[in-house]
């Protein structure tokens, strides 16, 4: 399938990535359709010359490629269940909604039944960062799909294209938001400390920054990981007992909340119970896995 150079767009969706995106297309000499279930949501795009469609399913029939940007996909469902199914057949549906793997195979099954495509898509940039150099989003879903559709979606951001299975862009954002909540709760959490001690978040920052510039030992582990070596010859998680038991220590003395380092010490103790005290941080893997 060739390119297709459309210069129309629909977009489902205006919080603040909704709004970022349209505000993209508009930027970009497209002609843009809006809908949003508030619609005076749409009122500053209208003002730049978007066209407000009077509900979803006029919004769909406006043009053959719709980008969604909502909450959840029970949203999603709610949205599309009030539309025509003549206004889904033929449309292509850019799904940048988070959700689960499960939750993206079956609306992208849904919609196949209907005579739609779907493509599935996890934007890894806040609102601000849409149209911006280095900016991607993962996709996954037809490839024909994403190939017609690619300079629609190079607007917004560039394209990291994991494969068919409409699941695999879901899954890749889960993980990667897993990771990002967890440091971001370990930054919160130990600028809850600083702060009780008089240190202010702009003091704190340069050695905040350093400390979660966590490069060199993501790159020393995944190849030990891929191989299968958790060998305790450079860290060991009987020492991240001892280490994570001085953090709690200092965060109940300082009068702060410790139940964020006490989970992590309750996920080491584990490993340790588990024969893996003189192993790697990275042998917890395992032990994680056991809870499936």
């Amino acid at each position: 399938m060739g390119s297709i150079q459309m210069k129309s767009v629909t977009v489902i969706g205006l919080g603040p990535m909704g709004q970022a995106m349209a505000a993209a297309y508009l930027d970009n000499g497209y002609e843009v359709t809006v809908w949003n279930r508030t619609a005076a949501r749409a009122d500053d795009l209208v003002a730049r010359g978007a066209k407000r469609a009077e509900s979803a399913g006029a919004a769909l029939a406006a043009n053959e490629l719709a980008v969604l940007s909502l909450t959840d996909y029970d949203a999603m469902d709610a949205i599309l269940a009030q539309a025509p199914e003549a206004a889904l057949a033929g449309r292509t549906l850019a799904n940048l909604t988070s959700d689960t793997p499960d939750r993206a195979r079956r609306a992208a099954a849904w919609l196949a039944e209907r005579g739609a495509v779907q493509i599935t898509g996890g934007v890894l940039v806040p609102p601000p960062g849409i149209g911006t150099p280095g900016a991607m989003t993962y996709y996954s879903g037809p490839n024909d799909a994403i190939e017609a559709h690619r300079a629609a979606l190079e607007v917004l951001t560039g394209i990291d294209y994991l494969g068919e299975d409409q699941g695999l862009a879901a899954l890749y954002y889960q993980i990667g938001i897993d990771m990002f909540w967890t440091a971001m709760a370990g930054y919160v959490h130990g600028q809850a400390v600083a702060e009780a001690n008089g240190i202010s978040a702009a003091d704190f920052l340069p050695r905040a920054v350093q400390t979660l510039d966590l490069r060199y030992f993501l790159e020393f582990y995944a190849p030990r990981i891929t191989a299968g070596n958790h060998e305790g010859d450079v860290d060991r998680i009987s020492m991240g007992v001892a280490s994570v038991e001085h953090v709690l220590k200092t965060t109940r003395a300082s009068g702060v909340d410790g139940s964020l380092p006490a989970a992590v010490l309750e996920l080491f103790r584990r490993g340790v119970a588990a024969g893996h005290g003189g192993d790697s941080l990275t042998s917890l893997i395992g032990v994680l896995r056991q809870q499936r």
